[in-house]
Parts: structure tokens; C-alpha cells; sequence
């Protein structure tokens, strides 16, 4: 505890002050002189070192207007909290500064102006009364008489704008004073130099030169030396202190006198200290000016070089500071650690006893369950080696059977190609036969593909390419499903400009890849569309597409187009998801690419690019093409299966069934087969078939489970939850065979589950038996109901409005508030319309029926629940006891209770 107490001792008494806010501010300079540059910086950073919470961050243009706007920008983007600008043009700068103004950042412009007053502060000598005071001491200088060259600074500056007219105010009250020639330095020494060079015979009869600051002075001077003016009087303004500088120029008498122009590096620290802390300036803050000559240099030089002296004292003095706060902190943060690791110290100690008799029952249990992970890592192991084998067996099972498949699929394809060119077939059997051999040779093709897989996964399918002329064998592919085009109206061809593009391929594989690909394309293009195949040549390639104007494929879908098994959600086009992946990798084995671009709705684009030559395949691959593709494989799919030669003539059919079935072929099988007794109504996917279901309300249904839009397990559930078509019994057709899959199907209250492939009677009896039932069941419950309340419309409507009057006064019996109102506001008709419907089509009124109703679902409960008489008659709806016994003996012949006793005994 004691340890505790000095630790919070010592926290407190070390704790820091707070610190003065912290500042920032930005600076862009132009370029200037080099001197005056410095200078100016050098005068912040004096300031700036009695004010240790301001940063300065320093900007510098180099004479560059669009790099000084660049360069605010990135101040801007910084945080500063005010800005100082020395623009390089005035008109150029203006609208940066102006954003940073109306921002609310405080803007101080220091030597130059803007085209505005958009700034909060303006720091700078009056450059018109340098201007009027060198003209002035120029007329003194020459005596009222003389010639004189201008060096004119940049010219859309504000400084030089305002000098050149204070010079020429300066100098006009001496008409002896004549400007021989106004030339412009842009405050650089070699412009100034090249400009007066440009003139040098006007330097000779000069008698002094103004420039607009000291370098270009400096370049005056040096031109005139050069035309032979040595007398030439040179001015300039400035009167910098420091090396090569104005001070050390006028001095040397390289010039003969220089006017001064304070830089306002002070002055604007100074300002901007006062704005940040709100302290209120005039607009403009105006800097004092003199002329620097012979007379007075040397008391310049000096107080320069004392306040240069002092700057280098504060500078250590600064250095000082900062080492000794530098040492402080490093103090603080020894003790904060010191006191930390004290406290921690004792925590840890505690801790330590702890965590080591914790660990002793850790260590224990590991021990446990380290010899329980070994023994579960042999199991695994044992059982990845099993699944291998496991695996392995299943793979050649699996290529064995498809093997042993494909023999009794030729016996059966072989007789029934005999069977089809019988010219003496009916035209039923013929299209049941039709049937079965496009089935047979699309299971054919099936197996063919995944035995090509099963090479393609153990590297024993290889290429064996020699040279053909791609162009004939398109056009041969083409020509192939030339008659499937004709009969759908389909555009059909081949588009190419070249005449002879020979390519080194397998022929066996490339056909495997264009019967693909134009199996589907003709597959998802309507009739009346388009299916075409463009050839040409690019650089070292040969690019086939294959284009057509079918549904095209979604995003989602290309992403997976080339993977194996996958099938995209596609109306009535399911397929087995192995032609593009089985493409793919034909492709990649002649070394090439496969692509496909696609929109919803707007067709799709297979491009196929080989590479010509034959330098891309081994030795070993170029030994001439496997065998040839058997295009039906490919276009059996593309044409239905005909009609018979004329429909049987509807006959009235008690029942109606509705078929819900996306496969067109097996949905036209089964209505053929159930019309002998049926009436059969089709839907081609589960959202049509649940639409048929409530606007037809058949006697039952027979329903595929994988469908687009939506399956049958969720048509199921929409079925059996809706109290109008709950009766109906459903049967669900599937090929989902395992035991957790019919679970789901019955858990759904299926009334049957069916799987593929099916023998056709065990379906028909199956309906047959489920009907049966329902009807033994209606009779059950409408024995003692007249015989006009039982029968039932033929027509399709009437089913859906006997249905829909029965299921709302089904789910009212216990309401003793119901009534005829309810009945025609929920159907939306009239009252008048309701009594007509029901008379006309069940024979009785509306109020008989609903007691006849009651009367029926009352004796149901007093045969088979242990309900009390009362209880009945309240279930069912009547108002009171005595009121439903009256009824129920006026209308069966017996009292409620006898009859209750008589179905119990």
C-alpha cells in the first residue's frame, strides 16, 4: 500500500503543464532576388524564435505563378491557420487567395498586392514613394540635367507598376531629366544584363541607370562595363544587408546609391501573432524607406551586423532551452516508467504465485489432450488414406459404368433408327419414338463428355494435330446445322474475308469445341434469330467467334461459364454444365484461349483464338487428328419433337390435373399419357404453375422440383398454405433421390414423392388413388348434404368460384357474426351476383348452404371430438345451445345429444 501511495505521490507532483496552443502557418514566396529572399526568411525565423508555438511551413515558387497557386492549394490542404503571400503577379494569384479568404483562414500579403482586397492584412513599403524618392534624389544627383535608362521589374508586378510611376512623378518637376530607354529585368540580374545588352548603344550616352532593385543593378553595371560606360551613375533599391547584397554593393561603389526596401519578414510574423490572437490591425501596414549612399552605408552595415549578432545569441540561447526541455522530458518519462514498473511489479508478483499453481492443472490437461490430438490426427490420417482409395474407386467405377452405358445405348439407338425409317408407323408412335432416340443420343453425348473428362484429369487425352484449312472446316460445321436453321428461321452462316486460313489442329477436339458452342448458341436463340461464325486472321493468331442473338448470360453467370458442372438459371435450358469446360480445356490443349462476353438480353460472343504455326506443340502431338465429332450428339436437342398428326378430341373429364414441368419433351410424355382421362393443364415453371393453381383450381397436381423462377418445394409451400388450394393433393417428380431430399419433399406435405426415372404407371395410380381419397373424404363430410350442394361446375371458372365460397365459409363456421355481407365484399361482387352464382351452380341459397355447412361440421365433432353440446354450438357458430339443438333435430330428425350418444356407443 505504501508502494501505491508514493507512486501517486510522484504522478502528481510530475504532473506537465499545459502547453500554449499550437499554430500553423503557411508562407509562399515568390521568387525575388536571392538576397531579399533570404533576407525576408531570415527576419520570420528571428521573429518566429520568441514564439515557440507557431510552426512556419515555407513555400517557394521560383517566379512560377501556376507552381505558387499549386503550392497554396497544398497549404490549404495542410490545416494552416493563416496564410503569408508574396504573389509573383497579382492577377494570376488573386482568385487562390480569395478562396483562401472567404474560407475564413486570415491572409497577409507581404511586398506585392493582389487584384483584389481580399486579404485581412497588407505589409509592404509604399513602392509609389520609393519610386517618387529615387526620381527625386536622381534630379539632385544629376543637378536637375542628364539622361537616364529605367530596368523596369516584372512588368504585371504590383511594385514595378507603382515604382515606374512614382519615378516618373519624381522626375517630372525637372524637364531636364530625360528616359532614354525603359527596358524590363523581371527582377533577375541575367534578364537585366540581356535587355540593357540589347541597348548598349544607348549605355554610352547615359549619364545614370535606375533599377527597380539590386540585382538587376548589378546586371546594369555589369552591361555597362561592357559598352564601355564606366562613368555611368548605377541606383538600385533594396539595401540588403549580407554578402554580394545592396549594403555591400553600395559600399564597394558597384552602385552608387540603393534605396531601402525593407523586406517586412518581421512585420508579418508580428501581424500574423496579432490576428491569430484576435487583436485588431489597420488594412495596411506601410514600411518606412531611405536612401542608402556614401553618406550613410557604413552606420547601416553596423546595426546590421549587431542584429545578426543578437539573432546568433537567441539562436543558442534557443539550442539551450531546448536541450535542457529535452532533458526534462526524458526525466519525466524515466519516472513514469519507474513508477509503472513498481506497480506492475507488485501485481506481477501476485500474479506469478497464481498463474504457477494454474499452470501445474494447464500442463495436466494439455498432457490429456495432447495425447487425445495424437490419437484423433492417426484417425485422420487413417481416414484421409481410405477417402483416397475411396475416392479413387468411386472415379473408376465410375468411368467403367459410363463405359458399359454406352453399349446398351447403342443396342437401343440401333433398332430404333430401323423402327423410324418404317414408312408404315403411326404418327403417335412415331413421335414416341422420336422421343426416345433424341434421348437416347443426348444420354450418348452425356456420357461421352464426362469420359473425355476422366482423360482430361489423368493427362491421357492428347493432341494429335496436323494442318486443315480453317475456313472449310467451318463452313463444314456450319453446313451441319444448316437444316436445323431453315426450319426455326435462324440466320445461319459463316463471315469471313479470308479464303484459305490453314491452321494445325485435332479435328476430333476443335469439333468437340464448335458443336458446343453452336449447340448453344442455337439452344438460347429464339427463331426468326441469328447464330453466325466470324473467322479471321490476327497477327499470329486465328480467332474464331461464335456469335449469336439469344438471352445472353447475366454478370454472375460469366464469371462461372467455364466452370465445370455449373449450370446458369436458364428457362427450360438446364444442361449438364460440362460443354464450356470441356471447351475450355480443349482449347488450353492447343495452347490457345477461350473467352465469352455476354449481357443480359443482348446475345453472346464465344471467341476461340489458336495460335497459327505448328511450333507450339511437341513432336509427339503432331502425328494426325482423332476422329471426328457425330453432329446429332449436338442438334438433337435443337428441334422438338413433333405433334401427333391431329389432337384427340377433348372429352369431358371429371378431374383436372395441372402439369408443372420445365422440360418441354417429358411434360408433352406425361399429358400425352394422362389425356385418356385427365384434363391436363401445363405450366412450364413453378411461379406460372402457382398462378394456374389459384385461377383454375385443379383436382391435382403433378410437380417437377428443380425449375427456374421457382421450384417445387417452394410452390409446395405456397400451395399447402393457402386455405383455397390446401385439398389439393400434390405429387412431387424428381431426381433428387436421397433420403434427407424425399424427407424435405414430405415434410412439405407432399402427398407424394416420385422419383426419376419413373414407371409411368406407378404414377397414373398413384393419382388415381389420391383422388379417390379426397372424393371418399368430400363424400364423408357432405354425406347428408343434398346432392345439388355437391356437384361442381365443369368449366374452369366456376371451380375457382365454388372454391373460393367454400374456403370463406370453411374459415367462418365459428363465427356467429358472419354473414352474406362478409361472403361478397371478400369475393368483390354484388350481393344480387352472389345469390345468382351460388343458385345456379350449387342449386341452393346462400344461407342453406352456410347452415347446412355448421350443421355438417357439427356432427363431424360430436362423432369424433369430446366436445359437450354447447361446445359444439358455439365451434360451429350458432348463437346459443337450445337454438342449434332446435335447428340440428328440425334438420336431421334427432337431438345433438342423442346423436352424440348414439356415435359413442
Amino acid at each position: 500500500m505504501f508502494r501505491f501511495l508514493v507512486i501517486l505521490i510522484l504522478f502528481a507532483g510530475c504532473r506537465p503543464k499545459p502547453e500554449q496552443r499550437h499554430f500553423r502557418i503557411g508562407f509562399s514566396q515568390c521568387g525575388e532576388a536571392d538576397h531579399w529572399r533570404k533576407s525576408m526568411l531570415a527576419e520570420m525565423q528571428r521573429e518566429l524564435s520568441f514564439h515557440p508555438g507557431i510552426e512556419l511551413i515555407y513555400k517557394q515558387a521560383d517566379d512560377n505563378s501556376q507552381l505558387q497557386v499549386a503550392q497554396v492549394r497544398e497549404l490549404l490542404a495542410e490545416g494552416i491557420d493563416l496564410l503569408i503571400i508574396s504573389p509573383n503577379e497579382a492577377k494570376p494569384l488573386t482568385p487562390v487567395v480569395e478562396e483562401v479568404f472567404n474560407k475564413g483562414i486570415p491572409v497577409i500579403v507581404v511586398d506585392r498586392k493582389i487584384a483584389s482586397t481580399s486579404y485581412t492584412n497588407y505589409i509592404g513599403a509604399d513602392n509609389y514613394e520609393i519610386g517618387r524618392i529615387a526620381g527625386e534624389y536622381v534630379s539632385a544627383l544629376l543637378k536637375g540635367k542628364g539622361n537616364v535608362i529605367e530596368v523596369v521589374g516584372l512588368p504585371a508586378s504590383s511594385p514595378a507598376i507603382e515604382r515606374k510611376r512614382g519615378f516618373m512623378d519624381g522626375i517630372s518637376k525637372h524637364p531636364g531629366i530625360h528616359i532614354l530607354q525603359q527596358v524590363h529585368g523581371d527582377w533577375v540580374q541575367q534578364k537585366s544584363e540581356a535587355a540593357l545588352d540589347s541597348i548598349s548603344g544607348f549605355l554610352p550616352r547615359a549619364d545614370l541607370v535606375f533599377a527597380h532593385n539590386d540585382v538587376m543593378a548589378m546586371g546594369a553595371r555589369e552591361a555597362s562595363i561592357r559598352a564601355g560606360a564606366r562613368n555611368v551613375k548605377i541606383i538600385g533599391v533594396d539595401a540588403l544587408p549580407g554578402k554580394g547584397a545592396g549594403l555591400e554593393m553600395v559600399s564597394a561603389k558597384v552602385l552608387n546609391a540603393s534605396l531601402l526596401y525593407p523586406t517586412g519578414g518581421t512585420e508579418a510574423i508580428r501581424n500574423a501573432i496579432s490576428i491569430l490572437n484576435k487583436t485588431a490591425l489597420p488594412k495596411e501596414t506601410f514600411l518606412q524607406t531611405l536612401v542608402v549612399d556614401s553618406t550613410n552605408v557604413r552606420m547601416m552595415q553596423l546595426q546590421t551586423d549587431k542584429i545578426l549578432n543578437q539573432q546568433k545569441d537567441i539562436e543558442l540561447q534557443q539550442g539551450m532551452i531546448a536541450e535542457q526541455l529535452r532533458v526534462y522530458k526524458s526525466q519525466r518519462t524515466m519516472l513514469y516508467v519507474l513508477g509503472i514498473t513498481l506497480g506492475a511489479a507488485v501485481i506481477f508478483a501476485g500474479l506469478l504465485w497464481y498463474s504457477r499453481n494454474l499452470n501445474k492443472q494447464i500442463n495436466r490437461k494439455l498432457a490429456l489432450q495432447n495425447e487425445e490430438i495424437s490419437r484423433q490426427s492417426r484417425q485422420l490420417m487413417e481416414m484421409s488414406e481410405a477417402a483416397a482409395k475411396a475416392n479413387e474407386a468411386r472415379i473408376t467405377f465410375f468411368t467403367n459404368i459410363s463405359h458399359e452405358i454406352r453399349t446398351p445405348l447403342t443396342l437401343i439407338i440401333g433398332p430404333l433408327d430401323e423402327m423410324l425409317q418404317h414408312s408404315r408407323l403411326h404418327g403417335g408412335d412415331r413421335q414416341q419414338l422420336s422421343l426416345v432416340r433424341k434421348n437416347a443420343s443426348r444420354l450418348l453425348h452425356l456420357v461421352n463428355q464426362l469420359m473425355d473428362f476422366r482423360k482430361l484429369e489423368f493427362n491421357k487425352m492428347q493432341v494429335r494435330a496436323s494442318e486443315h484449312d480453317l475456313v472449310l472446316f467451318c463452313h463444314e460445321i456450319v453446313e451441319i446445322f444448316q437444316h436445323t436453321a431453315r426450319q426455326r428461321g435462324i440466320d445461319c452462316r459463316l463471315v469471313t474475308s479470308e479464303r484459305h486460313l490453314p491452321v494445325w489442329m485435332d479435328t476430333g477436339m476443335m469439333d468437340k469445341v464448335l458443336f458446343n458452342l453452336m449447340s448453344n448458341a442455337f439452344k438460347f436463340t429464339p427463331d426468326q434469330g441469328a447464330v453466325l461464325i466470324k473467322l479471321e486472321k490476327r497477327g499470329e493468331d486465328a480467332v474464331i467467334q461464335v456469335q449469336d442473338t439469344g438471352i445472353g448470360m447475366s454478370a454472375e453467370v460469366m464469371q462461372h461459364a467455364f466452370d465445370i458442372f455449373y449450370q446458369g438459371e436458364v428457362d427450360n435450358h438446364k444442361g449438364s454444365g460440362l460443354g464450356l469446360a470441356l471447351c475450355k480445356e480443349l482449347v488450353q490443349l492447343h495452347h490457345g484461349t477461350i473467352t465469352a462476353s455476354s449481357g443480359k438480353n443482348r446475345g453472346t460472343i464465344f471467341t476461340v483464338s489458336v495460335p497459327l504455326g505448328n511450333r507450339h506443340f511437341e513432336p509427339a502431338e503432331l502425328s494426325g487428328s482423332s476422329g471426328r465429332e457425330e453432329p446429332q450428339f449436338y442438334t438433337a436437342d435443337l428441334l422438338p419433337v413433333a405433334d401427333e398428326p391431329g389432337e384427340q378430341a377433348k372429352q369431358d373429364k371429371r378431374f383436372v390435373i395441372l402439369l408443372v414441368e420445365d422440360n418441354p419433351e417429358l411434360r408433352g410424355f406425361i399429358k400425352h399419357r394422362l389425356s385418356e382421362d385427365y384434363e391436363v393443364l401445363e405450366a412450364e415453371n413453378g411461379q406460372q404453375g402457382l398462378q394456374m393453381a389459384f385461377e383454375y383450381l385443379p383436382d391435382g397436381i403433378i410437380c417437377d422440383v428443380m425449375m427456374p423462377v421457382k421450384d417445387g418445394h417452394a410452390l409446395l409451400k405456397e400451395i399447402k398454405a393457402d386455405v383455397r388450394t390446401a385439398h389439393i393433393p400434390v405429387v412431387l417428380l424428381t431426381a433428387r433421390v436421397t433420403p434427407d431430399q424425399q424427407v424435405e419433399g414430405l415434410q412439405n406435405k407432399a402427398d407424394a414423392y416420385i422419383l426419376k426415372p419413373f414407371d409411368f404407371k406407378i404414377l397414373q395410380h398413384t393419382l388415381t388413388s389420391l383422388l379417390a381419397n379426397r372424393s371418399h373424404i368430400k363424400e364423408h363430410f357432405t354425406a347428408d348434404i343434398p346432392a345439388g350442394l355437391r356437384n361442381t361446375a365443369s368449366r374452369r371458372s366456376d371451380l375457382r368460384f365454388v372454391s373460393e365460397f367454400t374456403s370463406i365459409v370453411e374459415n367462418n363456421l365459428g363465427n356467429e357474426e358472419f354473414s352474406i355481407e362478409d361472403i361478397y365484399r371478400q369475393m368483390n361482387i354484388s350481393k344480387v351476383q352472389l345469390y345468382r352464382k351460388v343458385k345456379a351452380l350449387m342449386g341452393t341459397n346462400v344461407n342453406e348452404y352456410i347452415l347446412n355447412a355448421r350443421l355438417q361440421k357439427a356432427r363431424y365433432f360430436l362423432q369424433h371430438q369430446e366436445y359437450t353440446v354447447a361446445e359444439v354450438a358455439y365451434k360451429t357458430g350458432f348463437s346459443s345451445p337450445a337454438y342449434f339443438s332446435t335447428v340440428f333435430k328440425s334438420k336431421l330428425g334427432i337431438s345433438p345429444t342423442m346423436f352424440k350418444g348414439k356415435s359413442k356407443g
